[in-house]
Formats: structure tokens, sequence, C-alpha cells
């Protein structure tokens, strides 16, 4: 049976978007940016809530997003590409390189509901102890409480920052409600804002806010649609245990088929259902490669 290839123009978009003025006023003062930032965090909030929404691919995807950005902080020439080779091709007991643990360290930080364990299991060399502490000390509104732990662990802490981020987003997210830690300081912040402390660190957290759930929003339109075309094919995919490996996709930002999916089918069968989702346009070849290739929606 054949059918016709998904076309994304097709689907359905209802998720909010940001107003056009959040992006656009040019606001100095932390009562401004405050203001801004807050009409940012409510329109975050709506998609947030949404069931439609993937919302563990979009954490996965948003990993990547800060993960990268981090590199670019760094100097280091990891772009996506590199960063998704270091963590998807690895093997039960490889250990990915500085950059792929970077990466790690956010897609784990993601992955289970925020929670002093949760963390601790991405932040492994912090005691379950210290991080409650961090977290529960934090006062004030969302984003000022965000600000006080990025300040705090950076004075305990100041060369890790990746923990610092990550500690920062979840304490957002606890303010927020959110189930779950979304990545997004790491893409608005610069270098020069984590050396600033009190109402400027503040400050550059609101404007980092602005811009990052400004990217967030496209990405988490985009991967909806996207979303939405892959489960509707399911029905149609012959493959034994299709439905288990699109399951998968819905989770991560790209997957291996001879790793991700070697539990669910043999490597041939794997490769196959790929360039198969491939050809009906509801999953992406990443890497460009003949060998070694990942895929992801």
């Amino acid at each position: 049976m054949s059918f016709a290839q998904s076309n994304l123009a097709d689907a359905p978009d209802t998720l909010p978007r940001m107003p056009p003025w959040v992006t656009t006023a040019r606001a100095e003062t932390l009562e401004d940016v405050a203001f801004l930032s807050g009409a940012a965090l409510a329109t975050l909030h709506l998609v947030v809530g949404r069931d439609d929404v993937p919302h563990a691919l979009l954490r996965d995807r948003l990993s990547l997003t800060a993960s990268e950005a981090w590199m670019r902080l760094l100097g280091r020439p990891e772009g996506a590409g590199e960063l998704r080779d270091a963590v998807h091709l690895l093997r039960p007991g490889d250990q990915p390189g500085p950059a792929g643990a970077v990466y790690l360290q956010w897609r784990r930080a993601v992955a289970r509901p925020v929670s002093v364990k949760a963390l601790q299991r991405a932040l492994h060399y912090v005691s379950a102890e210290q991080i409650a502490s961090w977290l529960d000390t934090a006062q004030g509104g969302p984003v000022a409480r965000t600000a006080t732990v990025l300040e705090t662990v950076l004075e305990e802490y100041p060369h890790e920052e990746v923990m610092a981020l990550i500690l920062a987003d979840a304490v957002l997210a606890q303010s927020l409600g959110w189930t779950h830690v979304l990545p997004l300081l790491a893409t608005g912040l610069k270098s020069r804002d984590l050396r600033t402390r009190g109402e400027e660190l503040q400050l550059a957290c609101n404007n980092a806010l602005v811009s990052s759930i400004g990217t967030a929003l496209p990405v988490a339109i985009d991967l909806t649609r996207r979303a939405a075309h892959l489960q509707a094919v399911v029905p149609k995919l012959r493959a034994k245990r299709a439905g288990d490996a699109v399951a998968l996709f819905l989770t991560k930002d790209a997957l291996s088929p001879s790793v991700a999916l070697a539990d669910l089918m043999s490597d041939r069968a794997a490769r196959r259902l790929c360039d198969r989702l491939v050809e009906l346009g509801v999953v992406r070849e990443l890497t460009g490669r003949d060998t070694f290739r990942l895929y992801g929606v």
C-alpha cells in the first residue's frame, strides 16, 4: 500500500504565539525587562500545558540547543551534529567526551519530573542535600529565584556553570509549576552575564528568557506539527513494533537505528523502518552520511 507523503503545511497550528511587541520592545530597566519576560513566560506556560505538544521531544531538542550554545560560549567547535554523534552513537558502557558529557547532563536533567533526586542523577558530583538547600533557599518571584540560585551556585562553584544553569532552570520550573525542567537560560545568557551579580544578573536573566523563549516557541510549533504527522502514519506501518519505535522518535531529538532501536528489532529492520519514515516525510536523516546515520522528527 502506498500513500501520499506528509505535508507539514497542512497540519493544524493552534499553539499560542509570542506577541511581537515582546521581542521588539526596547527595555533597559529591570522593571521593564521583567514585564517582557513575564509576558514571554506566560506564553510559554500556555504551550507547556498543551497535550498536543510532544513535550519530551521538545525538552530533548532544547537540551541540544542549550549544549550547543554553551559550546559556543566556551569557544569550542562542537555544533549540533557533533553533539548528536557524541551521545546518540554511544554503545552501552561507552563514555562521552567533554562536549557529550555536557549534552548528557542537560538531557538527564530534563528527562524526569523535576526533583532533587532527578537533578542529583544529572549532577552526580553534588549531594542531594546541597541541591535541596539551593532550591529551597531562593526567595521572590520566579525569575528572582532563578537569578538567586544561579548566583549562589556560581559563588560556591565558579567553574561549574552548566550545573548552575541547570539548577537555575530547575528552580524556574518549580516556581512556575512545571513538571519538568526546560533548558532556557543557556541559550540567552552571554558569558559576561555569568560574571554579574545582584540586580544586574536579574536583568540578564530576564533578557535571556525573552530571547530563549522567542526561539523555543517556533521549535515547539514545528515539533508539534511534525509529531502529529508521524503519529498519523503509525497504523499504516507494517514493521513489527513500529509503534514502539515511533514512540521513541517522539521523545528523542535523534536516534541511531542500530543503538536506540536495538531492543525493538534487528538492525536491518530498524534501518528499513527509518528509511521508510524518511520516504513518507515524517522523519529526517540528520547526518548526510551513508553510515552511522541518525534520524529525528
